[in-house]
This record gives C-alpha cells, sequence and structure tokens, in this order.
C-alpha cells in the first residue's frame, strides 16, 4: 500500500485567548525555511549508577513548535500583531495570549497543541543577501498535546 506523505493542504489554525479569539487560518507557508516544525523532544534523562546500574527519571519540557510564513502575507501580518501584542517593554504590557494550535493535515489527521505561549518571532523585515524579502519564522511553547 502507498503512503501518501505530502504536506500539501496542511491548515493551521491560530487561537489566541486575548489578541485572536475567534481564531485564524494560518495556510501561506514559507517555501525557504520550514513551514511547520517540531523539534525532537527530550523526555527522559538517564545515568548511571556507581556499579553500573542504568539510573532513568522523566523530565517535563514544554512542546516547542515554529511556524514559517510568507512575507508581506495575511498570515504574517497576523502573526506579527500577535507577537507585537505578546511582547513586553517598558511602558509596554503584553497580552498575556493563551494559545492553541490546530493542525489539519491532509490526510485529515490532527493534531491540537494547548495551553501555550508565543516564544519569540522576528520583529521587522530582514533581507537576504540574494536580495529577497525573508521568510519570517514565529515560535510557540505548548504544555499539552491531544490527537496524532
Amino acid at each position: 500500500m502507498t503512503k501518501i506523505l505530502s504536506g500539501f493542504g496542511t491548515v493551521v489554525t491560530l487561537i489566541a485567548s486575548n489578541t485572536f479569539p475567534i481564531g485564524i487560518p494560518l495556510t501561506e507557508f514559507a517555501d525557504d525555511i520550514d513551514p511547520f516544525d517540531l523539534p525532537s523532544l527530550n523526555i527522559a534523562e538517564t545515568s548511571m549508577g556507581l556499579n553500573g546500574e542504568q539510573l532513568a527519571w522523566a523530565k517535563p519540557n514544554p512542546i516547542k513548535l515554529t511556524i514559517g510564513v510568507v512575507p508581506f502575507s495575511a498570515e504574517d501580518i497576523s502573526l506579527g500583531i500577535l507577537f507585537e501584542a505578546n511582547r513586553v517593554g517598558k511602558g509596554k504590557q503584553g497580552a498575556r495570549d493563551i494559545i492553541t494550535i490546530t493542525v489539519v493535515y491532509p490526510n485529515f489527521d490532527f493534531v491540537t497543541f494547548s495551553s501555550g505561549i508565543i516564544t519569540d518571532g522576528m520583529p521587522a523585515n530582514s533581507v537576504s543577501s540574494s536580495s529577497r524579502i525573508k521568510s519570517k519564522n514565529y515560535g510557540f511553547s505548548f504544555q499539552n498535546k491531544t490527537g496524532i
């Protein structure tokens, strides 16, 4: 049986408790950076005792993900608004959004990340050495995941 591994048609929906409580769809993903990336997650640590027995313990870690979008797209503008709303600084209080992201893959599998925050992003547009405006990456950190 053939497994179709294409990500074409993936849709991400982001809900931010204060900034975008109704939610926004994200579909205009970058072509020069990973559009949707989940790095490996360390869930346990190990070591060896004095006489060679392995010791192991569980380690909680946040689930981090990044979303790369096309510069100047509606998605870039919306994520830029979310980034700026949650950025703190002198005389500026952040929105403290609690974020939920649901990803629907082309085969209709889905995963939902909840109890999250936006952790990083690009505060303005950058230009690459090839004279192209760089795609923007926005980073998030989540406490929970449901689905595949």
